[in-house]
């Protein structure tokens, strides 16, 4: 059997099988990525497209059948990337065998060539998986918060307007202690300036006993002055007390 096969790898025909499989799984992973792009962009549109509708309205079984296609197509696409791999491997030993020292450079060409469609497939694969995983999960995330949301939207009305009493006495008792410290504040201003005036006051009342005491005739001459003016007060009101009596008697005579 290994003879068999070593023979058959000698062989040019080997060389040319290896690249008719390696074209033919080519195509079908270039149909396949096709494919599974579209069905990723499908997915994307039609949650946008459904992200408005209630729990209700959503077509759950479509989007359970995209998944399923999604599964279905990774692990085929992975299937011919790992065959696509392993005709590639095959090609690299068939290059190494002692019978293909005059055509190894064009052999090469074409293994580098095959190596970097396989290379590109594969990278473009993870990246559209790692896309609809990503749009998956994050709409997956948005579904549960809206979900959660409407329920208690639907199932705490009497909660909700508790809260919101709740929160209305909570503003006004906010309100209430805000007009209170306005009003201590006020009256703590007014204080300040009254203890100032006091204050005014009585400097201005110490400097005039100041002068006062420096300047005994001043002072002697205010108390003079303060004698006579109480001394004509009384005897303007006992002439006025007089001639209202006189009055009095004259016109009850």
């Amino acid at each position: 059997l290994r003879k068999t096969k070593m023979a058959g790898i000698g062989s040019s025909g080997y060389w040319e099988d290896l690249r008719k499989q390696a074209r033919q799984l080519e195509n079908e992973l270039d149909l396949k990525l096709v494919s599974f792009s579209k069905l990723c962009t499908s997915y994307s549109s039609s949650r946008d497209g459904r992200r408005g509708e209630t729990s209700d309205t959503t077509p759950l079984l479509n989007n359970s059948t995209q998944d399923r296609m999604f599964d279905t197509m990774s692990v085929e696409l992975e299937q011919l990337l790992a065959k696509l791999t392993a005709v590639n491997d095959k090609m690299a030993e068939y290059t190494n065998t002692p019978g293909t020292a005059s055509l190894n450079a064009a052999l090469m060409h074409t293994l580098q060539r095959h190596r970097d469609i396989l290379q590109d497939y594969t990278q473009e694969f993870h990246k559209t998986k790692g896309n609809f995983l990503a749009i998956r999960e994050r709409e997956d995330l948005l579904g549960s918060v809206r979900k959660d949301i409407e329920t208690y939207k639907s199932g705490s009305g009497v909660n909700n307007r508790r809260t919101e009493l709740f929160l209305k006495e909570h503003e006004h008792l906010r309100n209430s202690e805000r007009l209170v410290d306005d009003t201590i504040s006020i009256a703590m201003a007014t204080k300040e300036n009254m203890t100032s005036q006091r204050g005014v006051l009585k400097s201005i009342q110490s400097k005039v006993n100041t002068l006062a005491n420096r300047f005994p005739t001043i002072n002697n001459l205010i108390q003079r002055i303060n004698l006579r003016k109480r001394r004509d007060s009384l005897i303007l009101g006992s002439v006025i007390g007089v001639c209202t009596i006189i009055l009095l008697l004259y016109a009850l005579h």
